[in-house]
C-alpha cells in the first residue's frame, strides 16, 4: 500500500479559468506539467515548468472532486507561513476551486517497502520537528475531540467486520479513545499526517509536505500517528520503534495509549464506511493501517 490515490487530475483537466489564474498568479505561462502520484486528493498535484524557466509545485481542487478537499487546501494556506514546509508563493479561491502554488522542493518520497537508512533519516526529522514550538494562534490537534471517535461510533452502532478482540472490548476502547484530546495536548508543532507520501528526501535533509492538519500538541504525537503506516509499508513494528525513540522518554504511558486507541479506532471504523466521493482507494489504505494499529493497541492494553 503506497499511499497513492490514483485519481489525480492532470493540468489539462483543471478548469481553464483556474489554469489562467495560476499562470497570472505566478507571472508566467505553464509549458509542462508533471503529475505527482502520492496522496489521496482527487485534485491536481503537479510540478509545473514555467516559460521563464522556473519550476513550482501546484495543487488545486474543486467541490465537484470532493466536497471536503477545498477546505483542506484553505486550511493549508492559513498555516503555510507558520510551518517548516515548502514556501507558499500564491493562492487562489473562487469559492469552488482552491489552488495553492509552492516553491519546488527537489527530492523524492522514501522507497517502499521502507529501507532502514531512510527510516532513520525520517525518524531523526520527526524528532527534530518535535522540538519546534507551535505559534500561539495555532489550534490544538485535539480542538475537535470527535475527529477520532471510531470506537465510540462502533460502540453506539456496531458494524460487521470488526476484529473479534476489539468487538468484545468496544466500551473499554471507547473509554481510552475519549481521553485522546487531553492526552495529545501540548505546545509542540504537530504535522498531524506524517507518512511516506508526505515526506520528501532531499540532498540536504527531510522536508514534510501537506500541512492542513497542523496543530499544537505533545511532542510525541506525530511519531505515534505515523507508526501504524510505517509498519504497514514494510517498516518496523510500532512498539519496537516507540521503545527505542527519544520521543518516548518522559511520555505518559496512558496518554500514549489513548492516542494509539484513537488512531486505531479511526482506521478500523473508517475502513468499514463507504468510500468518500473521489477517493476510491482510501478505505483499503485505512484498513491496511488498521491492522498494525490494532495490533499495537492490543499490546498496550493487554
Amino acid at each position: 500500500m503506497e499511499g497513492i490515490g490514483g485519481n489525480r487530475l492532470t493540468w489539462a483537466q483543471v478548469p481553464a479559468e483556474v489554469r489562467a489564474a495560476i499562470e497570472d498568479g505566478v507571472g508566467s505561462a505553464v509549458v509542462r506539467a508533471v503529475n505527482c502520484a502520492g496522496g489521496f486528493s482527487p485534485g491536481l498535484a503537479s510540478r509545473l515548468e514555467l516559460a521563464d524557466g522556473r519550476w513550482v509545485f501546484a495543487k488545486a481542487v474543486g467541490l465537484s472532486c470532493n466536497p471536503h478537499s477545498p477546505t483542506m487546501h484553505r486550511r493549508e494556506a492559513e498555516v503555510a507561513a507558520a510551518v517548516p514546509g515548502p514556501r507558499l508563493l500564491w493562492s487562489y479561491d473562487d469559492g469552488d476551486w482552491v489552488a495553492l502554488v509552492f516553491e519546488e522542493v527537489v527530492g523524492r518520497t522514501p522507497a517502499l517497502p521502507w529501507v532502514a537508512h531512510e527510516w532513520e533519516r525520517v525518524h531523526a526529522a520527526v524528532v527534530g520537528l518535535a522540538s519546534v514550538e507551535a505559534p500561539d494562534w495555532l489550534r490544538s490537534v485535539g480542538a475537535d475531540p470527535d475527529v477520532f471517535s471510531g470506537w465510540r461510533s462502533l460502540a453506539a452502532r456496531p458494524l460487521p467486520g470488526v476484529d473479534p478482540w476489539a468487538s468484545e472490548r468496544l466500551d473499554e476502547l471507547a473509554a481510552w479513545e475519549s481521553e485522546w484530546a487531553a492526552a495529545a495536548a501540548g505546545t509542540a508543532l504537530v504535522h498531524g499526517d506524517v507518512r511516506a507520501d508526505n515526506v520528501l528526501l532531499t540532498l540536504s535533509g527531510v522536508v514534510f509536505v501537506d500541512w492542513p492538519q497542523a496543530g499544537s500538541g505533545a511532542s510525541w504525537v506525530d511519531l505515534v500517528l505515523l507508526l501504524p503506516c510505517l509498519a504497514m509499508q514494510g517498516g518496523p513494528e510500532p512498539e519496537d520503534v516507540w521503545r527505542s525513540s527519544p520521543l518516548s522518554k518522559g511520555a505518559d504511558p496512558d496518554a500514549v495509549t489513548a492516542v494509539v486507541a484513537a488512531s486505531a479506532g479511526y482506521f478500523v471504523h473508517s475502513s468499514l464506511l463507504p468510500a468518500p466521493p473521489g477517493l476510491p482507494t482510501l478505505r483499503a489504505f485505512q484498513a491496511a493501517q488498521g491492522v498494525p494499529a490494532l495490533r499495537w493497541l492490543r499490546q498496550r492494553v493487554g
